[in-house]
């Protein structure tokens, strides 16, 4: 069978290297420290608790995309092609933070929060079934996991606001 030019480019635009992902992932997660920690200050009082949390979080997410890339034992594994997600603009689309208002409705906050988290937990868990065995594949796993988890947290929030009248 012949792979034409245009083919081969087209199947190999659709790859990258999993350090390339890390890399993309770490950018992610810096993005939504930034974002969570700005928002702090600007959220109303029953939401500060659990921006607060999901800043720590999603530091320690960042943290540990940094100690995975810089891990001497998966040096070969990082240099791998591998998939692309298909959700992969969406995600890379969060890296960008928007620019926040003195005054934020908690509502559209939850929203956002909501999408960046969906995202997320899809990226990871795409990233999961694409890498082979190892620790990037558990890191992975155990992220999408936990955006999950953030996830259900912010709707159990965004369910509590609705129903409270606070819209």
């Amino acid at each position: 069978m012949n792979v034409h030019e245009g083919e081969s480019y087209d199947l190999l635009k659709e790859k990258t290297t999993i350090g390339e992902i890390l890399e993309t992932a770490s950018d992610f997660e810096q993005a939504a420290f930034s974002l969570y920690s700005e928002l702090q200050t600007k959220v109303s009082k029953p939401l500060r608790l659990l921006v607060q949390e999901l800043a720590e979080e999603e530091k320690r997410h960042f943290e540990l995309f940094q100690e995975l890339k810089n891990n001497p034992e998966i040096s070969e594994q990082i240099r791998q092609y591998i998939q692309k997600p298909a959700n992969d603009h969406r995600f890379s689309d969060y890296i960008l933070v928007p620019k926040l208002d003195e005054v934020i409705d908690d509502q559209a906050i939850l929203q956002y929060a909501l999408g960046r988290e969906q995202a997320a937990m899809e990226q990871y868990s795409s990233l999961a079934e694409e890498t082979p065995s190892g620790p990037i594949q558990d890191l992975f796993r155990y992220l999408a996991n936990e955006e999950l988890e953030h996830k259900k947290e912010l709707e159990k929030r965004y369910y509590e606001l609705i129903h409270s009248g606070g819209v």
